[in-house]
């Protein structure tokens, strides 16, 4: 007889075999009490992305959300111009994505990542690289943005070991660029200031200037500048030495430097670039990618197809948290093999393929699919463009950029000389929208838009208004009174 089995009775005695207290009922986000929330001692518990002390002086708590818009904790409605940021692609409470999210719950909500994977992660690999250009034909998923772009820097490194060439390890990126806040992310990253409390940061990384035509880091014009900004990273390759550089990681559309939308010369050359030195391309699709450009990735929009892909805030469209890297067939192929050799990709994350968000997912991605919201952001995109265009009577807009629905405009005190605000312009009027009731990203020199792909005609001219109301009274405060 086996003395360890357990005991059919309960002596008592064993607190481990003690049956569990029932379950606390939850609080739901209509019951929890404002005024608590908001008190200065509760907040201070919870860091966020601004300085706590304004954030606790002037804190912005959304409690509920449908559609395209918010309600705070005092119960004042905001339009989400900017999917939280740049994740609800779908708007907020799409039954189809909730209802799949709770049947996966009560089938799988975790499977072990160590042992192997689930069908949802298998079927999602497979859809996703049906609706990628070119030959990007596997996935490897991860749970956040920093984790996809740490993924495919190691990617790129590991691949060119596997190829015989271990001294390609350098990845070239851009000035004014943000890849993330994990230590290979944020050394990947060109923003002095998000930097400057980490570092030192990681080597191994070396920056180029961005393609900022409306102030050209050379001092030039296009189209007469011969695309100085491209052509001059072959320069870098080669003073770095081709031997030495594994890739070339850049977002088709630069987001932090103020929606920075290249000329369409400007990738096709970088592409010529990094094959003639066997240097992966790396697009980081985190914030253009599941339609926010009007096509389902910023590769298809301007034609050109990177070795590796990262995606992932509109992926599950803010149901779940789930990103991915897509790598094209040649460097995949490069990861298989003999195990003796060959160790495969040696990268792995906890909530890797998590099924609840394989779920989320894919139900995501076929109402982008179905509703065919790609060209819905294309058209709605053009119609919020030209509300922006319009708002060029207050003579401040210096530029107007992006595509889809992913929008920047550029402020400047002179539009003739481009002469820049003395004061946070960006900030002031995106504070002010903020309390006129309209969500939006933005810095000193510029905001930006990137509303849910569901965006109604009436909702974009909404936005319009909105900043149109919230510009003059900026100006007002800035000059006075005509």
């Amino acid at each position: 007889m086996n003395d360890n089995r357990p005991s059919s009775v309960d002596d008592g005695q064993d607190p481990s075999r003690a049956p569990l207290p029932p379950q606390a009922e939850l609080p739901t986000s209509d019951l929890i009490d404002a005024q608590q929330t908001l008190s200065a001692d509760y907040l201070r518990q919870v860091f966020v992305r601004s300085q706590m002390t304004q954030f606790v002086e002037d804190s912005f708590i959304v409690s509920r959300a449908d559609g395209v818009y918010y309600w705070d904790v005092h119960g004042k409605q905001y339009l989400d111009g900017l999917s939280g940021i740049y994740v609800t692609a779908l708007g907020h409470n799409n039954r189809r994505v909730i209802e799949a999210v709770k049947r996966q719950m009560d089938v799988l909500n975790f499977s072990p990542p160590m042992h192997g994977t689930n069908p949802l992660a298998v079927r999602l690999a497979n859809e996703l690289v049906d609706v990628a250009p070119g030959d990007l034909n596997a996935a490897k998923f991860c749970s956040g943005g920093s984790e996809s772009t740490e993924t495919a820097i190691a990617v790129a490194r590991q691949y060119h070991k596997l190829q015989g060439n271990a001294t390609k390890y350098k990845i070239i990126s851009r000035y004014q660029s943000w890849h993330g806040a994990t230590l290979g992310s944020l050394s990947a990253s060109g923003l002095a200031a998000r930097k400057a409390g980490t570092e030192p940061v990681a080597g191994g990384f070396v920056h180029v200037f961005p393609p900022t035509c409306y102030r050209c880091p050379f001092g030039k014009s296009y189209p007469d500048c011969e695309l100085t900004c491209a052509t001059l990273i072959d320069d870098v390759i080669q003073q770095e030495g081709p031997e030495t550089v594994a890739a070339a990681m850049v977002e088709p559309i630069g987001h932090t430097g103020g929606i920075i939308d290249p000329p369409d010369e400007y990738l096709p050359i970088l592409r010529e670039q990094c094959n003639k030195h066997d240097v992966l391309l790396i697009f980081d699709e985190i914030i253009t990618g599941m339609g926010r450009t009007g096509h389902m990735f910023g590769a298809e929009t301007f034609g050109v197809i990177p070795d590796l892909l990262c995606v992932g805030k509109g992926l599950a469209a803010g149901y779940a948290p789930i990103f991915a890297v897509l790598l094209r067939q040649h460097v995949a192929d490069a990861f298989w093999g003999d195990p003796g050799t060959n160790p495969g990709l040696v990268s792995g994350h906890t909530f890797e393929g998590y099924p609840t968000a394989c779920a989320a997912a894919l139900a995501t991605l076929a109402e982008i699919k179905d509703r065919d919201l790609c060209a819905h952001a294309r058209r709605v995109g053009d119609r919020l463009r030209r509300g922006l265009e319009s708002l060029r009577k207050h003579k401040i807009v210096g530029d107007i950029r992006g595509k889809g629905l992913l929008l920047g405009v550029e402020f400047v005190r002179d539009t003739a000389t481009k002469q820049p605000f003395d004061d946070p312009i960006g900030t002031l009027i995106g504070h002010r929208a903020l309390q006129n009731g309209l969500l939006t990203r933005y810095d000193p020199t510029w905001i930006g838009l990137g509303p849910p792909l569901i965006l109604t005609d009436d909702q974009a001219d909404e936005i319009v208004a909105i900043l149109d109301r919230s510009i003059a009274q900026v100006l007002v405060e800035l000059d006075g009174p005509p």
